[in-house]
């Protein structure tokens, strides 16, 4: 029986570039001298950290950051811009959190998305962090993937093992 799972990952070796890039990037620029910006990325907690002058500041090197991981091709909706909080010394501090695996209550809105389908012989089943859906015909679940691909959950969505 054709089946395929549905994951949400990050390559986290592109976000490690990215940040690199990123923070290169910051060294380099006139508007960053004398503000002491910094971006760190925390692997195991998977999240990022900017730190800056102002506010202002701040959201540029979030927008140096955005336009570092697009162009590593690493999704905007992997990302969680957390509030602007201040820091020590009238410093602006933000933690971005790297969203990766698909989350109970979301895999229960994939799975309705997929029953609310109707597509004959296509089911679907969570199995911890990935949605594995299984289908008679091979047909079917190409439809499935294009109307997963179509609907926005706010997630960024890959389709992995496809087996016949």
């Amino acid at each position: 029986m054709p089946s395929f799972d549905v994951v949400s990952e990050i390559d986290m070796q592109e976000v490690r570039n990215a940040v690199d890039q990123a923070f290169r990037e910051v060294a380099n620029r006139f508007d960053f001298k004398g503000t002491d910006s910094t971006i760190d990325l925390d692997d195991k907690a998977m999240t990022i950290t900017l730190e800056s002058a102002s506010t202002d500041r701040l959201a540029a090197l979030k927008q140096v950051l955005e336009e570092k991981l697009v162009k590593r091709k690493v999704s905007l909706k992997a990302v969680d811009f957390g509030d602007v909080e201040d820091a020590a010394g009238g410093r602006a501090r933000q933690v971005v959190e790297l969203k990766a695996g698909i989350a109970q209550d979301m895999a229960k809105k994939l799975n309705k998305h997929i029953k609310d389908l109707k597509m004959k012989g296509v089911q679907s089943s969570t199995q911890g962090d990935q949605v594995r859906v299984t289908g008679k015909k091979r047909d079917a679940l190409q439809d499935v993937i294009a109307a997963l691909k179509e609907a926005d959950f706010d997630l960024p969505l890959q389709f992995q093992n496809f087996r016949d």
